[in-house]
């Protein structure tokens, strides 16, 4: 779902796979993109001493903006194990890859970039088509899974055999997840690790199916024991994506936004061994941030391994709104 800093300024409420083939031949396969980045070399303001903020240690980040209006709007995010580039893909059905560049140990830049539109089954952009929507992406073993809201579909890619020329094809889920709320549907997406009982298997959580103080609703898809889970949710936040730690714990980032408080985030951490079909899934939180530290409307969260260490990357949506929001990666450790 969508937040406008708009909204947020002024105290307001959060804001066929078919194309003519004309049109489509005048669409580029692959744009590229020119990025400027903004170090971020403090995540609170006025306090670049202070490098922990709960269980996380800040390690730095970027304000991005790029050279094609396609640029941002980014509610998914994947990072390659060996932590060098980024898959991301914008909430209106593009993808973005870019390499990562670093300078001194922190993140300086991205290099490389490259927009694409996410393709239909038949090679026709889902932009143009009612799986326009795409707000989750998850990545596992080559294959890319994105959840698109609205519609209440999963869709699968080839991506190391096709990279952004996959053409997607329709996961079978269960009929409940077509009845989560029009624009409140799967923010969230991972597939469980190996080494976890139900490996291999997708959880899609929903941003929120239900009333304010209301468990929100999540899918354990596919494996050797699907089902249905709920998620506790608290103080006005709303799930935006997971990850999964090598363990197999998970990882939530949570959003919450208020009329004149602005937008809030965190991370609770769910006990892998407490994910499965009944469940009520809560956990203690890594992080809880607002707008007092640099963030924005965060909803794209990836994990991997250096050196031992665990990173723990984030990104924000800015609804394509550069005046009033931003696009922000940030990189944290998270403590041993």
């Amino acid at each position: 779902m969508s937040l406008s800093r708009r909204s947020i300024i002024a105290g307001l409420g959060a804001a066929a796979l078919s194309l003519p083939a004309r049109a489509q031949s005048l669409e580029p396969a692959r744009v590229p993109v020119s990025i400027s980045a903004r170090p971020i070399v403090s995540f609170e303001p006025g306090n670049a001493a202070k490098t922990r903020f709960g269980q996380l240690i800040f390690r730095g980040g970027l304000q991005l903006s790029g050279s094609h209006p396609r640029f941002g709007g980014f509610s998914g995010l994947w990072r390659s194990p060996d932590g060098a580039r980024i898959v991301a893909i914008t909430d209106n059905g593009f993808w973005l890859t870019a390499k990562l560049a670093r300078s001194a140990g922190k993140l300086s830049g991205l290099e490389e970039a490259e927009l694409a539109p996410i393709l239909g089954a038949s090679g026709k952009p889902l932009h143009r088509s009612r799986y326009y929507d795409t707000e989750s992406l998850a990545m596992q073993g080559g294959i890319a899974f994105i959840g698109v809201e609205r519609a209440h579909d999963i869709l699968r890619f080839d991506f190391a055999r096709h990279g952004v020329e996959a053409r997607a094809q329709l996961v079978p889920t269960p009929p409940a997840l077509k009845r989560l709320p029009s624009n409140r549907g799967l923010e969230a997406l991972g597939v469980l690790p190996v080494g976890h009982a139900l490996a291999g298997a997708l959880i899609a959580i929903s941003e929120r199916s239900g009333r304010e103080d209301e468990p929100t609703t999540g899918f354990i898809i596919g494996g050797r024991q699907p089902g249905t889970l709920q998620v506790i949710r608290r103080d006005g936040y709303d799930i935006t994506d997971l990850a999964f730690l090598p363990g197999g714990d998970m990882l939530l980032l949570e959003r919450w936004y208020k009329p004149l408080r602005g937008v809030g985030m965190r991370i609770r951490r769910i006990t892998g061994g407490t994910i499965r079909a009944g469940a009520q899934l809560d956990g203690p939180l890594l992080i809880e941030a607002d707008l007092g530290q640099e963030i924005d409307n965060m909803e794209g969260m990836a994990v991997h391994q250096e050196n031992g260490r665990t990173i723990v990357t984030l990104i924000s949506d800015d609804n394509f709104s550069t005046f009033l929001q931003r696009t922000v990666l940030l990189e944290f450790e998270l403590a041993q």
